[in-house]
């Protein structure tokens, strides 16, 4: 069943010029912040607003753009205040009523070459969230789009001016390999294990544009080991891989979310390359983060598998083998 949509007119007063640059935000931004969380359309004149979308968030939006003009009177706002005012507001509950009351409503991505949009359930769902939850784990085998999409969600947000900038995050540890055996400086040593998230960004934006946008630093390479300290606001962040996290790394990684970012983790738990001795931080988070409010979680399965039907029939393989021959 889907949620009805509405269109609701609203005249905030007094007509103040300076108080509504306030409450709109430079070029839009906070309104355009609100639409992202809120899936409605903002459109105004002056103080006269017309927000349309589905009743409850509309209902929603006209009360939370209330309280937000009452603030401008003696506040500045910012984004921060305004991801604040919208927890304060209760508005994760909203979100979660709306994933359940919009599942029929199908997603599509439009990038440069090509409209990407989930295949399946599970691939649709894993995109909603995205787009509802700043901090997403996308969980399963190859093959499955985990990565892919949330590289589609990146380029989208950011073509849509709803971050500043895209930072893909990937541990480097397979084969038990160290960055500091690598040829060249750390970008050049970090890019052949970002090598499937470069695929997809010259996929969806075209190689020349990619390639000026890191010159910006628009898109940057993190190495997940030089992330401690800081601090990602209007990001959309992606850690891939991240079954070869430890439980320390991938714990640093979480706090380092600022305001007006999405993160995205991405791993496979039946790939894991640490040593034995140490524990996936993709599986311990999966369970120290199980009732939080406000992250969500995609699991894939085979059935998810979207390569060459080979790699599905691959997967299920391993699944029966490792079934009959559990190790240890």
């Amino acid at each position: 069943m889907t949620t009805s949509s509405i269109e609701q007119e609203l005249i905030l007063q007094p007509a103040d010029n300076k108080r509504l640059s306030n409450l709109c935000g430079q070029f839009d931004n906070h309104l355009r912040q609100i639409e992202q969380r809120l899936k409605v359309i903002i459109a105004n004149r002056a103080n006269h607003f017309t927000i349309s979308g589905p009743d409850r968030s509309v209902e929603a939006t006209c009360e939370l753009l209330r309280k937000l003009y009452v603030e401008t009177e003696q506040n500045i706002l910012s984004p921060e205040d305004l991801h604040l005012a919208m927890q304060d507001a209760s508005i994760d509950e909203l979100v979660a009523h709306l994933e359940v009351t919009t599942a029929e409503d199908a997603v599509f991505i439009k990038t440069k070459h090509s409209v990407i949009r989930g295949r399946g359930p599970n691939q649709q769902n894993y995109l909603k969230k995205i787009k509802r939850h700043d901090i997403n784990f996308g969980v399963g085998p190859a093959g499955t789009g985990k990565t892919y999409l949330a590289v589609a969600c990146a380029v989208d947000a950011l073509q849509n001016e709803q971050v500043r900038r895209i930072i893909l995050v990937r541990p480097a540890v397979e084969a038990g390999e160290k960055l500091g055996f690598l040829p060249g400086d750390m970008a050049q040593k970090v890019d052949p294990y970002l090598r499937p998230l470069y695929d997809a960004l010259y996929e969806m934006l075209g190689f020349e544009r990619v390639e000026k946008l890191i010159e910006r630093s628009v898109i940057e390479v993190a190495p997940l080991a030089f992330m401690r300290g800081r601090t990602l606001n209007d990001s959309f962040i992606i850690l891939d891989e991240a079954q070869n996290t430890t439980t320390e790394q991938i714990k640093m990684f979480l706090t380092r979310i600022g305001f007006g970012s999405t993160a995205v983790v991405t791993g496979d738990i039946t790939q894991i390359d640490l040593p034995s001795a140490k524990m996936s931080g993709l599986t311990h988070v999966l369970e120290v983060l199980k009732d939080v409010q406000g992250i969500s979680f995609t699991f894939f399965t085979t059935r998810d598998v979207v390569r060459h039907p080979i790699v599905q029939r691959i997967v299920m393989a391993y699944e029966d083998y490792e079934k009959k021959h559990p190790k240890g």
